[in-house]
């Protein structure tokens, strides 16, 4: 489901950006066919998009030499882009009304796309800001929707809703994949899902008044009728996603898609034993002949560097559920657990450091430790070195004496692994992924 889950994404991303910039050229013709000939509105409407993106290309300057070239730390960069495109709206609507929306949307694409901008996948501040904003933007453009604004629009506008979710939307969607090798039931899905947000409400309500202004008929009800549309879709598609997923049997499966990050014997060993027992196991590691090893193991290994792609800038690690970071160095176990909490949808895990060890990070940092203090980072690979096996067996009964118990493996394919020395609960068929006593006699 993961492909499912990529494609709506990114047309939810792609969407916005070119919607309001159709929008704002659609409603730049319409000004200037209420104000002169043919060829002055051509020509209108060619320097209202020349505006906006003149002042898209200084804005982005502007960061680029912020960013990029005088290095603003992190927590003053997003205060800095949150001005710039503020100043170059701003700009862009004083020299010529309402072309600051193109100046916006043609910044965000290209601070998002150019490789001189190294911008955060994931940056906690910008996205808390920016559900503040869109929050007041939805609370101040419904405020300006009077009762009597919505009067005889309610059922013409639900008939609209109704056309766009039953008859636009599955067209669409069934044009766009077309010739794709989409399943059927991943087709269905994505004709049911458009719910519209807020860049429908902010180029209606910066649209509307413009319109209104210049007479344009029928104006005044843009704002209302979009508004509607955005609450009555969101609703739709709110509370029958998940039904309409069961139905076309497109959930993601409940079988857990851990990634472990390492190379070492035991750590192929045991992904090796998970994938026997069911799990779809990712690996990833560093140096070359640890990834000869996984590659000769016939585990499937992630491309590419692992801090890129589990923040989002690569696709390669969508899915996973959780991350177990067992390389043999314990600092960068720590920083990895740091980063990649938040970044991952699943839970990050690491290998305990050796007990009273002097790291730079291990011991400070979060994460959660696996298998507790008796199974620390070299008592392990001790103990597979000494020749104590990675097993799968079936839950029932206690742990046989001399195994520790590293992983439970449920029915329905989730893992659930020993964290901190807390064992997992047991349930009715569960999959027991143990360690076994070492093999060769410990020295007397």
């Amino acid at each position: 489901m993961e492909r499912l889950q990529r494609i709506l994404t990114w047309e939810g991303s792609l969407i916005d950006p070119i919607g309001a910039i159709l929008g704002a050229l659609v409603f730049h013709s319409v000004i200037a066919s209420t104000r002169a000939h043919v060829g002055e509105r051509a020509g209108q409407l060619l320097l209202s998009v020349a505006v906006g993106l003149a002042g898209a290309l200084a804005g982005t300057a502007v960061l680029w030499l912020l960013l990029a070239r005088f290095r603003i730390p992190e927590p003053l960069g997003t205060s800095v882009q949150l001005a710039a495109v503020i100043g170059a709206a701003a700009v862009c609507d004083a020299l010529r009304d309402d072309t600051g929306l193109i100046a916006a949307v043609a910044m965000g694409v290209a601070v998002a796309n150019l490789p001189s901008f190294d911008v955060p996948s994931r940056n906690p501040f910008f996205e808390t800001l920016v559900q503040l904003i869109i929050g007041l933007l939805f609370i101040s453009i419904s405020a300006t929707i009077s009762p009597s604004s919505l009067t005889g629009l309610l059922l013409p506008t639900l008939g609209l809703v109704a056309v766009l979710v039953v008859v636009v939307r599955p067209l669409v969607a069934a044009l766009s994949t077309l010739g794709t090798d989409l399943p059927q039931g991943e087709r269905a899905f994505i004709g049911w899902m458009a719910p519209r947000g807020i860049v429908a409400a902010a180029t209606a309500s910066t649209f509307s008044t413009t319109l209104v202004a210049d007479g344009v008929g029928g104006a005044a009800k843009i704002l209302p009728v979009t508004f509607l549309v955005i609450v009555a879709t969101v609703a739709v598609y709110g509370f029958t996603a998940v039904p309409a997923a069961r139905l076309l049997d497109v959930r993601r499966s409940a079988r857990s898609r851990p990634l472990l990050v390492g190379g070492a014997l035991w750590v192929v060993e045991l992904g090796r034993v998970l994938r026997s027992a069911g799990l779809d196991v990712l690996m990833w590691a560093g140096l070359e002949p640890e990834r000869e090893r996984i590659r000769a193991s016939g585990l499937e290994l992630a491309p590419g560097e692992l801090l890129a792609a589990a923040t989002g800038q690569g696709a390669e690690l969508e899915g996973i559920t959780a991350v177990l970071l067992l390389t043999d160095e314990d600092d960068f176990n720590a920083l990895a657990a740091t980063i990649l909490q938040g970044g991952v949808e699943g839970a990050v895990y690491r290998l305990g450091p050796p007990r009273g060890s002097h790291g730079v990070v291990a011991p400070y940092t979060g994460g959660e430790i696996l298998f507790g203090e008796s199974l620390v980072r070299p008592e392990l690979a001790r103990r597979y070195a000494d020749g104590a096996p990675v097993v799968a067996r079936p839950g029932a009964g206690a742990v046989p004496a001399g195994y520790d118990l590293l992983f439970r493996i449920r029915s329905d394919g989730a893992l659930a692994p020993a964290v901190g020395g807390r064992l997992p609960d047991e349930e009715a068929g569960d999959v027991l992924v143990l360690l076994g006593p070492a093999r060769r006699p410990e020295p007397g």
